[in-house]
C-alpha cells in the first residue's frame, strides 16, 4: 500500500487558496480536525482547516489503526461507542475502502492481577451495554490459536474494529471538502487575531483569515501554539514506534496486545506491530515545567517510558524551539512542517522477534516498513475538550494515542460546540480548568 505513513513526499491534495473569511477556522488536519470540518460542513457552516504539512501527516496516519471501546476511561466510553457507530456510517458514505473491519480486539493478561483489572473495568463499564467479556485461557486459545505463551485470560470486545489510518483520514478530508469545507495544506497558523477580547480570525503564513471561532486540534503542537497565546496546557509528546510486516497467513483477523507487544491484521494481508506500553520521552523545557503534574503517572508506571536527554531540533519541546513569536515572524510550525521521528530500530527488531516467538506457525516475519509518531500525552491520560479562556476559542487535544478511534465523535462534538448545540455527553472530565482549579488528577485506566 503506497503512501503510509503520510509524509511531505505526498503531493499536496488541498492547496487552497486561503479564503478571506470562514465561519470557523480549524488548526490541524488530523483526524479530529477533519472530522470537525466534515460535521460542520454537513450542518451548513463553512469551516477552513489549516494544516502546516499534509492531512494526517503526523500521528493520525501513524497509529495502530484500532477502533477500540474496551479499556477506555469511563468518561470517554460513551463517546467511543458513538465513534464506532460514526465510523460505520462514514465507511458507507466515503465511497472509498478504508479497511474498516469489525474484528474484535483483545487485551492479553499474563497474570491473575491482569485478569482482575479486566474484571473490575468490565463491572464498571457493564451499564453501557458493551459486548466486552473476559475470556479464560481455553477460550482465548480458541480465538487466537497457536500462541506459544499461555495467558491467564483476556479482555475481549467482539464489536471493536480496525481500519487503515493512512487511508481513512484523507478519505474523510475529501468528504469534508465535498460537503463544503476548505482545507489548505502547507499553510501554518501563526497566531490568533484578537479584537475586543475575543477571536476575530487567525494569522497564517499566507495572510489573515477572519472567523469568529477557532478550534485548536493540533495534536503534539497544540500546547506550543496555545502557550504563545498565554494558555498553559501540561501536554508533552512521546515517541511510539510501529512496524508493518509482509503478507502472512491469517491466524487472527483482529488485534491483540499484552504488556510487550501489540499486533493487528492489516487489509494488505500483513500485520501492524508495535511495542505495547512503551514510549520514549525527549526531555525538554516543558518536561521540567510539568514534572510535578506528571509525577503520579510516573510513579504508577515508572518503566513505561524511556527518557532521551535531548530532543531533535525543532520538536515542540526542543531546547531551541521558540516559545514566543508574532504574526509577522516565521514560526516553529513552518520550520518543521511534519513531525517525522525515526523509529527505534532496536524496538523494531524486538517486536519482530516477539511476534515470531508468540506465533511460531507464521514462520519468518519480514518487516516491510517501520515508522514512529509523536503522541500528544496528558498527565491523567484523557484529553482536553473544552472552550478556551478567550472568547471564540475551542480546544480539542491530548488524545494520548487514542485519537484515531474516537476522532469522529470528538469531531462531531466540536462541530456542535461551535454551534452551541447540545453535545450529548458530559465533558466535565476533559475540562481545561482541571489543571488549575485544585482538582486531584485521576489517571485513566491502566489495563
Amino acid at each position: 500500500m503506497p503512501g503510509f505513513p503520510i509524509s511531505l513526499a505526498n503531493p499536496v491534495e488541498h492547496g487552497g487558496p486561503l479564503p478571506e473569511q470562514a465561519d470557523v477556522v480549524i488548526i490541524g488536519g488530523g483526524v479530529i480536525g477533519v472530522s470537525a470540518a466534515y460535521y460542520l460542513a454537513r450542518r451548513g457552516l463553512r469551516p477552513v482547516v489549516l494544516e502546516k504539512g499534509r492531512v494526517a501527516g503526523e500521528q493520525s496516519s501513524r497509529n495502530w489503526g484500532w477502533i477500540r471501546q474496551q479499556g477506555r476511561d469511563l468518561a470517554e466510553l460513551p463517546i467511543m461507542i458513538e465513534a464506532r457507530r460514526l465510523w460505520c456510517e462514514l465507511a458507507a458514505e466515503l465511497d472509498e475502502d478504508i479497511g474498516l473491519t469489525p474484528c474484535g480486539l483483545s487485551f492479553l493478561g499474563r497474570s491473575d492481577a491482569d485478569v482482575d483489572r479486566y474484571e473490575a473495568w468490565l463491572k464498571e463499564a457493564a451499564p453501557m451495554g458493551l459486548d466486552s467479556r473476559v475470556l479464560g485461557t481455553a477460550a482465548l486459545e480458541a480465538l487466537i490459536p497457536g500462541m506459544s505463551h499461555r495467558y491467564r485470560g483476556a479482555l475481549h470486545t467482539p464489536s471493536d474494529m480496525r481500519a487503515e489510518p493512512f487511508l481513512a483520514v484523507p478519505a474523510l478530508a475529501r468528504a469534508a471538502v465535498r460537503a463544503g469545507a476548505v482545507i489548505v495544506e502547507g499553510c501554518a497558523a501563526r497566531c490568533l487575531d484578537l479584537g475586543g477580547g475575543r477571536i476575530t480570525g487567525v494569522v497564517t503564513e499566507q495572510g489573515l483569515v477572519r472567523a469568529p471561532q477557532v478550534i485548536v486540534a493540533g495534536g503534539a503542537w497544540s500546547s506550543l501554539f496555545l502557550r504563545n497565546e498565554g494558555i498553559d496546557i501540561p501536554q508533552l509528546s512521546v515517541r511510539a514506534t510501529v512496524a508493518a510486516t509482509a503478507p502472512l497467513p491469517e491466524i487472527h483477523a483482529g488485534g491483540a496486545t499484552d504488556d510487550r507487544l501489540a499486533f493487528r491484521r492489516r487489509m494488505d494481508g500483513g500485520y501492524t506491530l508495535a511495542a505495547s506500553g512503551y514510549h520514549e520521552t525527549f526531555i525538554g523545557p516543558d518536561s521540567f515545567r510539568h514534572f510535578t503534574t506528571y509525577l503520579p503517572q510516573l510513579l504508577n508506571r515508572p518503566f513505561a517510558r524511556a527518557y532521551r536527554l535531548r530532543g531533535p531540533a525543532g520538536y515542540p519541546d526542543g531546547w531551541r524551539t521558540r516559545r514566543r513569536w508574532r504574526g509577522d515572524a516565521v514560526t516553529p510550525f513552518e520550520r518543521m512542517r511534519m513531525l517525522d521521528p525515526a523509529p527505534n530500530a532496536a524496538k523494531v527488531a524486538e517486536i519482530r522477534a516477539g511476534f515470531e516467538t508468540l506465533l511460531p506457525a507464521l514462520g519468518e516475519v519480514r518487516i516491510t516498513a517501520a515508522w514512529a509518531g509523536m503522541i500528544d500525552a496528558m498527565p491523567d491520560i484523557v484529553p482536553v475538550v473544552d472552550r478556551g479562556p478567550i472568547a471564540g476559542l475551542l480546544i480539542c487535544t491530548g488524545m494520548c494515542g487514542h485519537g484515531f478511534g474516537i476522532g469522529p465523535a470528538f469531531g462531531r462534538i466540536m462541530a456542535d460546540m461551535v454551534r452551541d448545540a447540545p453535545l450529548g455527553h458530559d465533558l466535565s472530565r476533559f475540562r481545561l480548568s482541571r489543571f488549575s482549579d485544585g482538582s486531584r488528577l485521576v489517571p485513566g485506566p491502566d489495563l
